[in-house]
């Protein structure tokens, strides 16, 4: 989906509230991967990052993390009117919780083609399981997102 230009600005700057966020994970060890959800108004409503080594919980996603945020925030599990912001392309289990929670409008920056399940490797939103219907923009600051994991994962091999 192309986005005017108000909206790439508007879109950069929560991605780079979710960049910290998930450079905050990585600083603790996990994959950093951050995300933000906000509302229509755009107040912030929901953060998270990567928690799955800190926590010792599988589901413990930036994702999954954002959104019991908001839902408590907005106490309702139904989000349709935000707009979550992702640093990575949504695994399979968080883009089932993102088509459950109703999101509006989905951000994220890098494709993930080992287990991207809204464009890359499947597309969950669109599929027939899909009781929900979301838009979609991806590629929002790809190249900062892309890197961040990149780099991460070259310095945790060289620690290894």
């Amino acid at each position: 989906m192309l986005v005017d230009e108000i909206s790439y600005q508007k879109h950069c700057r929560w991605m780079q509230y979710a960049l910290q966020l998930a450079e905050e994970a990585g600083k603790a060890g996990e994959v950093p991967v951050g995300a933000v959800i906000i509302d229509t108004e755009e107040n912030f409503v929901g953060k998270g990052n990567n928690r799955k080594e800190r926590d010792r919980d599988p589901t413990a996603h930036a994702e999954i993390i954002a959104i019991r945020q908001a839902s408590q925030r907005a106490a309702n599990w139904q989000l349709n009117h935000y707009t979550l912001y992702v640093t990575l392309e949504p695994c399979p289990m968080c883009s089932g919780a993102i088509v459950q929670a109703r999101i509006g409008t989905l951000v994220y920056g890098a494709d993930d083609i080992k287990t991207g399940a809204v464009r890359s490797v499947l597309n969950l939103p669109d599929s027939a399981a899909s009781n929900h219907y979301l838009t979609v923009i991806g590629g929002i600051l790809d190249t900062a997102c892309r890197e961040q994991l990149q780099q991460w994962f070259a310095q945790k091999r060289v620690s290894q």
